[in-house]
């Protein structure tokens, strides 16, 4: 039996338009709070967003300059920056044979590429957690589809644990117990952050 292929591109584009609701909700005084993302602020957080949203819509492209992962400056208007970096993505995921494409990912190593599934189900799982991340630095919650959560789910699981989790430059802390039963909790738990942040 074929099994269906996963649409990367939607639910990725689901993930991106709910970080820009909660991000486009974030005032000036709340960009110094903290978040369950390492040690950054939600300013540093949104910097780390806007960079990976320009780097991967290059990538998408066939563009594989390193600089371009260089963290950027968000200007007077962080909030503003950042929407329009996520705009900037979904334009460039929504292009025709995107999934088809080499994405070079140059934060991976100098020679990493990936097909453009992969590669989209990679940007798809950080902004399902960088918006549970957005969310919890300003006190609220995020929700996302039943069908979203189930594939990010699945995307979580191939995320590997152990000694790889504190290796220099690892995009996900090591995996923190947790026998919840919300779905949402359950991923970002296996991706490192702890469920009942800030306690």
């Amino acid at each position: 039996m074929r099994m269906p292929t996963i649409d990367y591109v939607q639910l990725d584009a689901e993930a991106v338009r709910t970080s820009i609701e909660l991000v486009s909700t974030a005032t000036t005084d709340d960009l110094s709070r903290p978040t369950p993302c390492r040690a950054w602020t939600l300013y540093g957080l949104l910097a780390h967003m806007a960079t990976q949203h320009y780097g991967f819509a290059a990538a998408s492209r066939g563009e594989s300059d390193p600089v371009i992962w260089k963290v950027r400056d968000l200007g007077d208007d962080p909030v503003k920056a950042y929407v329009e970096s996520a705009e900037h993505v979904l334009d460039a995921f929504a292009q025709p044979g995107v999934v088809d494409r080499t994405f070079t990912l140059a934060e991976f190593g100098p020679d990493a590429a990936f097909p453009g599934g992969q590669a989209l189900s990679f940007h798809f799982i950080d902004y399902v957690v960088h918006s549970w991340d957005v969310a919890k630095s300003l006190g609220t919650t995020v929700t996302f589809t039943p069908a979203t959560l189930e594939a990010a789910q699945v995307v979580a699981q191939v995320v590997p644990t152990g000694d790889v989790r504190v290796a220099p430059g690892t995009p996900f802390a090591p995996d923190v117990p947790w026998s919840g039963e919300d779905t949402l909790d359950r991923i970002v738990a296996h991706l490192g952050r702890n469920p009942a942040w800030p306690n």
